[in-house]
């Protein structure tokens, strides 16, 4: 009776042990601390169960609100009666750690892009993931620029984590008639997502450019300054949605590493949203 007790008791221990290093590896679980694919536009290490599919929306109105009083800000509702740069993306999980997917904006940029995970935060004190891109312009016929990133992932608690996002990034110079410009960039992005209760996190990036191609401010004679965004999130179970802020419109990996368009005090409201399907 004892052995039997005893034997069933470890029985127990054996499927709760097993049940919770599944749930733990398992990607069509929810996780609270990584609940998007992306901090506001740099990736994150969210793996795609194999089946599974993501669709985002990205929407960046174009009107800049350092520009004008507040007198007529508020008449264009601080930017949101301007024109905007709306992207859609389609993202699929094709095996265990593999997704792939497409993006395109309402400007006919096209990015194609792939990502593989390689270190899981637990069997190693951080995630890791591997990301290669390429987008081109006018439904991908020109312009190409491609992209090569690392993606480090360490928590913070259970609705937390930083990110690390180092990449190279190929004709980041998309204005072939700048003389003397370098033609690729190398960024490091940092990236943070909290959550400050189950439903609402925010979302801060900044992706200062270490060398190469500065972006336009730099061409113009200004100083350079990097992408910078924050946001605050609503969460609901498979669905994200973000409101942000960005001193630069772009979304696309190219786009971020190209940085700031213009003026220093240039900012753009948008927003994000994100549906899993798994």
């Amino acid at each position: 009776m004892k052995r039997a007790r005893a034997f069933a008791v470890a029985a127990v221990l054996v499927a709760a042990t097993s049940s919770a290093v599944f749930a733990q590896d398992d990607d069509s679980a929810i996780d609270a601390a990584h609940p998007d694919v992306t901090v506001l536009s740099l990736p994150t290490t969210l793996p795609l169960p194999p089946g599974g599919f993501l669709f985002r929306v990205t929407h960046r109105f174009t009107r800049p609100l350092g520009q004008g009083d507040f007198g007529e800000k508020a008449a264009d509702l601080f930017g949101l009666d301007s024109s905007s740069t709306v992207g859609l993306e389609l993202r699929l999980g094709i095996a265990r750690g593999l997704q792939a997917g497409v993006y395109r904006l309402s400007d006919r940029t096209i990015d194609l892009f792939a990502q593989q995970t390689l270190l899981r935060q637990g069997g190693s004190p951080v995630g890791l993931a591997v990301k290669a891109s390429v987008e081109g312009q006018d439904n991908f016929s020109e312009n190409h620029a491609p992209q090569a990133a690392l993606v480090l992932s360490r928590t913070l608690g259970e609705r937390g984590a930083l990110y690390l996002v180092p990449a190279w990034t190929g004709n980041a110079n998309a204005f072939a008639d700048l003389p003397g410009e370098s033609d690729s960039n190398v960024t490091l992005g940092f990236g943070l997502r909290y959550g400050f209760s189950d439903a609402y996190y925010v979302a801060a990036e900044v992706v200062p450019v270490l060398s190469g191609y500065k972006g336009l401010r730099a061409d113009n004679g200004g100083t350079s300054a990097p992408h910078i965004s924050i946001g605050l999130e609503r969460h609901a179970g498979g669905h994200v949605f973000q409101l942000n802020a960005s001193n630069s419109t772009g979304t696309t990996p190219a786009g971020v590493a190209r940085g700031q368009d213009a003026q220093v005090d240039d900012w753009y409201i948008g927003f994000n949203l994100s549906r899993k399907f798994y």
